[in-house]
């Protein structure tokens, strides 16, 4: 019998359950576990649903939806290792009526126009319901029977205004972040930001509604959970440190900004937590113009032309903010999502000492009615940036 023949005569869905956890426990990457459990029933139940033992993953880029893109059931993603294009079923996100207002430890936050807010995970699909948006504490009513102001909302001088569930639905919450995943610790807290007011409101899974951290107002350009505590910036570089598991929770402490050179002249501010490292980067963006032309273009709109990085001192007198020029092979991933930070050498096909950025700061660009979508790769040691080669998300097969 030759080796082609031994091979097809072992049924290879027998083989030993304590061989099959040996297997799995060797696998680094999530999409390597998803085809071992794809390959038989026994496989599949062998081994648990959720990995545990596996290390940070690279990010997938969820890329956006066009105007004209027909599928009401499947999203794009690229792997940013390979530039491969993925198509998941996530017919919960692959619509022009449902918003995304974040991405936290593998998890995306969905919002449509009822007030429920559905954490979900693209890959394992499962979901989970945070408190609705009319239990926020600046609701002061929710009626489906308002036609277009379904929700009454207390402005910060404490007047009413009404909203539609659309509005909510697009307006509403900025960005939301998690502690941790719900699939690995079921104690997590959300954190959102506010549009309009600049509040921060969290909840604890669990929770029946949310709560205002009163004292932490107006640090709302980005947030990030770092040593069991949400740091939260503003717009000069001032984090406002946030407890919210004491008894006397939420308690806020303020970190004031120091002069640093050129640290408060750009557009957005992101936190990214990097090793055991605290890291603020900074976006500035600049005016585009369909045609070239300032005066006469028809259509102008906002592209990121440079990033700049510092790292909190916490070492000695106040913490301060310190000009980083080198990243080492550090990567960062900003945008829409919970900013995180990656070693490219764990990673084929990747880059260290640069900045992995999307799009979130305008809706218009989503659509690509106008030119490519803000999103591209900013490498530190020469200012340069480069394009994400993704194509037209309405190409996809």
């Amino acid at each position: 019998m030759n080796s082609r023949e031994i091979e097809m005569a072992v049924d290879w869905t027998q083989l030993p359950r304590d061989i099959l956890e040996t297997i799995s426990k060797n696998l680094t990457i999530y999409t390597d576990y998803l085809r071992f459990q794809a390959v038989c029933h026994t496989w599949r139940i062998s081994v648990p649903k959720i990995p545990r033992h596996l290390p940070p993953q690279l990010p997938w880029l969820m890329l956006p939806l066009s105007q004209q893109s027909r599928s009401q059931s499947h999203r794009p993603f690229l792997d940013l290792s390979d530039h491969k294009i993925h198509l998941l079923n996530l017919p919960e996100a692959a619509s022009h009526l449902k918003r995304r207002c974040g991405s936290s430890h593998g998890w995306l936050v969905i919002l449509d126009e009822t007030p429920t807010i559905l954490l979900l995970n693209p890959l394992t699909r499962a979901k989970l319901n945070l408190p609705p948006l009319f239990t926020f504490p600046n609701v002061v009513t929710f009626n489906y029977s308002e036609v277009g102001k379904e929700y009454a909302l207390r402005s910060l001088s404490g007047n009413i205004y009404r909203r539609s569930l659309k509005e909510m639905r697009d307006s509403f919450i900025k960005k939301l972040v998690l502690s941790s995943s719900p699939a690995l610790n079921t104690n997590f807290i959300a954190l959102a930001i506010l549009n309009q007011t600049g509040d921060l409101v969290f909840c604890k899974n669990g929770d029946q509604a949310w709560t205002f951290i009163h004292d932490a107002r107006f640090f709302c350009e980005d947030v990030i959970y770092h040593n069991d505590l949400f740091y939260a910036v503003d717009k000069n570089g001032g984090v406002a440190v946030c407890d919210v598991h004491g008894e006397n929770s939420p308690s806020v402490s303020i970190i004031e900004r120091f002069e640093t050179p050129r640290i408060f002249g750009g557009d957005m501010q992101y936190l990214v937590k990097s090793g055991g490292d605290l890291l603020l980067v900074t976006r500035y963006l600049d005016l585009g113009y369909e045609d070239g032309d300032p005066y006469n273009s028809p259509t102008v709109f906002y592209k990121t032309v440079q990033f700049e990085v510092f790292r909190m001192d916490f070492s000695g007198g106040p913490p301060m903010w310190e000009r980083v020029w080198d990243l080492g092979d550090r990567m960062l991933f900003v945008g829409e999502n919970s900013s995180l930070s990656l070693s490219a050498s764990d990673f084929r096909g990747c880059l260290g000492n640069c900045i992995y950025y999307t799009d979130d700061y305008c809706e218009s660009n989503y659509d690509g009615a106008f030119r490519d979508y803000d999103i591209g790769i900013f490498k530190l040691w020469d200012g340069s940036i480069e394009a994400l080669p993704y194509g037209n998300p309405s190409d996809h097969k």
